[in-house]
């Protein structure tokens, strides 16, 4: 009489490799997926203060220094907390020139 157990092994590792399959293969796109949004809000909210900057026309130091720190964590180019961290210095240097540019 023929041994069936490897084909039921063999059933087995395929099923646990689906199941593994179906179940984190969409987490990790998510997850992929968040990181390039926050990356391109980063990148817009960067870019933004390099417009604000070149149409400001006073110099704001505190500003620069943020600009710069968002444009250093960018070359790093880190997950998603570094993408969070790069628009938060980037964002209130925009502020910043936008309003020197506007009073």
């Amino acid at each position: 009489m023929p041994s069936y157990w490897p084909v039921w092994v063999i059933g087995a590792v395929l099923l646990l490799a689906a199941g593994f399959a179906t179940t984190f293969l969409p987490r990790w796109r998510a997850r992929a997926g968040a990181r390039e949004e926050a990356w391109v809000m980063a990148r817009a909210a960067i870019e933004s203060a390099r417009v604000s900057r070149d149409a400001a026309y006073t110099p704001i130091t505190q500003a620069e220094q943020l600009l710069a720190r968002a444009e250093a964590i960018a070359a790093d180019r880190g997950g998603r907390s570094a993408a969070t961290a790069a628009a938060r210095y980037a964002r209130p240097a925009d502020e910043l020139w936008r309003a020197a540019a506007g009073a």
